[in-house]
């Protein structure tokens, strides 16, 4: 009897997005499994794909598969099922689904071969007393000495004290090679701690997630900043270790994670595998190696640790659960929630939601007791939260202090004196955002993208945060060639060299996407910090969440309006969580800390709300508003772009979409639109906008699929669909 397989092929284009049948060759139907990679002609080429189905019949002529590639299945069981459950949520291809989920090593791919990494070591023959016995020579027996405590030894390590003693003692039998594998990313080992004694909110908190074990419960564990919300996480892990399960844990940013290692190293030494965009593409292959084998019992990670291949799940937390981060902006933009709460069904195991500022879709969810709500009202240490004060930026101005406030200049050098730590943030990188010649009014902007380009002082270039253009800069106007540049707007760069002006003594170290863009600077710049080598540190919203450093008791917001104005639904909810967030950053340990936010609309409610620390306002109010406008969590969002390098085909192909949709959707569902995009023409293509808003519409999702079967026929036009609640 033949074999045959269906293989979805890498290809990742929606109208490929099915599989092709081909024969199995006889002699590779013993390694035959549903999951593994395979190696296939397709067309004039040969492409990689996963087996996802084995079958002894086909009805048309098939070609024969060329190789299997693994040695064990890379989608189990649990992630093919994930992979189609992403797609029906996000309206994807397959392929490009079940990639997302695997580290590029894995990926069906033929760019993407990474090898193993092994080393050579030395193994005696016999024992060293033995051989100790025998004629050697002095540098032999200064090899052999290396073995005095160790089993095996590098040869790497051996060939320094001597190159040719190893190579003699190899001929006369005495050493033999052996090949090992080895992992590329190795934590630092740590002194193990002991858990800390919880206070009465922990201990509630701890004792309902425990008592849930086995079931799938979500909780919202919704605590003030510096609650001590990772402790209750390490005690929740420490029991489901002990019944012999595994924890899946995930923070938002990269940043976070060194501080989050580090404690969880303390408490669970050699049990962690770490996942995140930081990580080499050959760390990646090796951690996700380590969970698949059974290596480890922990895995803490950003948004792609989500798919993290543990058999035996007792607990699932997802750590600031508010973060935007948490949501793909590519292909297929699937929500973490959404795939965490799903693997939680599967494992019938709770899956915890920690934050201080919950997204308002959480907090309604534990208002209807969908979630189970653990609130933590009170710092864990008994510090007290920090005195937000809030200046007007109007009358700095004025005043001539249009960057820093005089409050916030006076704070800093009494903080500066008192040898205490200060976190400055500004929400923009670069160092000038708009390039202007004062004599003929030329403007920097982007030839692919209807926007300016952004000056970083330390590259001496301007560049697109769109599509990645850059040009260096002259200090001469490219159309009239005056020397007459003038540079408007401030990013973290400027702001870095304006303090170094004013506070020539400080240690300032800036953390920002540029900063940070070498491997290892993320956890390089927060050790240095918490060494206290640096006095101020300045960055972008990853020195917003989680960072944990006792001596900071200043915390200066500046521009705190800039995420207010951008004209989206959730400017205010990302605002209030951005600062209170910021905010919790001070006055951690015993030392008081202090807010500074800088604004020029001081009496907006969403700063008032920031200064007063009341989430729970600030929830009533949005809600509200939310309520009136039709938005989430009140209605679901259905954001449509159609997207072509031809003005004219995106305009008609996004007409057609608006009657299309108005034509099939049920009447209560808002369709709204097409309109050009925020960000209209980028990378050279011109975006059209439709926004559905719906609550309960069975016909949505057929309506979307059957739209985007239609514009995939038309092939200068594409389109992208968004979900938002």
């Amino acid at each position: 009897m033949k074999m045959y397989v269906d293989v979805l092929v890498e290809i990742e284009t929606k109208h490929l997005d099915k599989t092709f049948t081909y024969h199995v060759p006889k002699e590779l139907e013993a390694e035959v499994m549903i999951g593994k990679r395979v190696l296939v002609p397709f067309g004039a080429r040969e492409l990689e794909g996963y087996i996802l189905n084995i079958k002894d019949s086909s009805e048309m002529a098939t070609k024969d598969l060329t190789n299997i590639l693994d040695a064990e299945p890379i989608l189990n069981d649990e992630l093919l099922y994930l992979g189609k459950f992403m797609q029906k949520q996000t309206l994807s291809s397959l392929c490009s689904c079940y990639n997302t989920m695997l580290p590029k090593a894995l990926k069906a791919s033929q760019k993407s071969q990474i090898k193993v990494k092994k080393e050579i070591y030395l193994k005696l023959t016999a024992s060293l007393d033995e051989l100790l016995k025998e004629p050697i020579t002095s540098a032999g027996r200064d090899v052999l000495s290396l073995f005095t405590n160790a089993d095996a030894v590098l040869q790497a390590k051996a060939n320094k004290v001597s190159a040719s003693a190893v190579k003699t003692l190899l001929n006369k039998g005495f050493l033999v090679l052996e090949e090992r594998e080895v992992y590329r990313y190795n934590l630092d080992s740590y002194q193990e701690e002991q858990p800390k004694k919880l206070n009465a909110e922990q201990q509630k908190a701890y004792e309902k997630i425990t008592a849930s074990f086995g079931k799938p419960q979500v909780f919202l564990l919704h605590g003030v900043t510096g609650s001590g919300k990772t402790e209750v996480y390490l005690n929740v892990i420490a029991d489901c270790l002990k019944m012999g399960q595994e924890a899946l844990v995930l923070v938002p940013e990269i940043s976070l994670t060194p501080q989050f290692v580090e404690r969880f190293s303390k408490r669970f030494p050699k049990q962690i595998a770490v996942l995140h965009s930081g990580l080499s593409n050959g760390e990646k292959y090796d951690e996700y190696r380590k969970i698949m084998r059974g290596e480890v019992a922990i895995c803490i990670g950003a948004r792609s640790a989500s798919f993290a291949p543990f058999k035996n799940l007792g607990v699932i937390i997802m750590d600031e659960e508010q973060t935007d981060s948490y949501k793909q902006e590519n292909n297929p933009r699937y929500f973490t929630l959404d795939i965490l709460k799903e693997r939680s069904k599967i494992h019938s195991c709770p899956l915890v939601l920690g934050s201080a500022t919950p997204s308002l879709d959480t907090m309604a969810h534990a208002h209807k007791k969908i979630y189970a709500y653990l609130p933590l009202t009170k710092r864990a240490n008994n510090a007290s939260l920090p005195e937000i004060i809030l200046v007007d930026m109007a009358e700095e101005m004025q005043a001539r202090h249009p960057i820093i406030s005089r409050e916030l200049e006076c704070l800093i050098i009494e903080r500066l004196n008192k040898k205490e730590q200060i976190m400055l943030l500004l929400n923009r990188r670069g160092h000038s955002t708009t390039i202007t010649c004062s004599n003929c009014g030329f403007t920097y902007r982007c030839p692919h993208c209807d926007i300016t380009l952004t000056y970083h002082r330390t590259t001496k270039n301007l560049r697109c945060h769109y599509c990645g253009y850059t040009k260096y800069i002259t200090d001469t106007c490219p159309n009239c060639q005056a020397k007459s540049l003038s540079y408007y707007g401030m990013g973290t760069e400027k702001l870095e060299e304006y303090l170094e002006e004013i506070f020539p003594t400080a240690k300032i170290v800036r953390m920002d996407r540029d900063s940070t863009a070498n491997k290892g600077s993320h956890e390089k710049i927060i050790k240095d910090f918490q060494e206290h080598k640096y006095d101020i540190l300045l960055g972008t919203q990853m020195i917003s969440k989680g960072l944990d450093f006792p001596d900071v008791t200043l915390v200066g917001i500046i521009d705190a309006d800039a995420s207010l104005n951008i004209p989206d639904y959730k400017s205010n909810e990302r605002t209030f969580a951005l600062l209170s967030q910021a905010s919790g950053r001070g006055g951690r340990a015993k030392k008081a800390g202090t807010v500074v936010i800088q604004t020029f609309n001081k009496e907006n409610p969403v700063l008032q709300f920031v200064a007063l620390n009341s989430y729970q306002k600030f929830y009533a109010y949005e809600m509200n508003i939310r309520k009136t406008l039709k938005y989430p969590p009140f209605y679901y969002l259905a954001l449509l772009t159609i997207k072509s390098k031809d003005y004219e085909q995106a305009s008609n192909e996004a007409r057609k979409a608006k009657e299309f949709l108005s034509n099939n959707v049920s009447n209560e569902t808002i369709v709204l639109g097409p309109a050009t995009a925020n960000l209209f023409f980028v990378n050279g293509i011109y975006h059209f906008e439709i926004l559905l808003k719906y609550r309960f519409d069975d016909k949505i999702m057929p309506c979307l699929k059957e739209l985007d079967e239609m514009i995939l026929l038309n092939k200068k036009v594409t389109l992208d669909i968004d979900f938002h609640y």
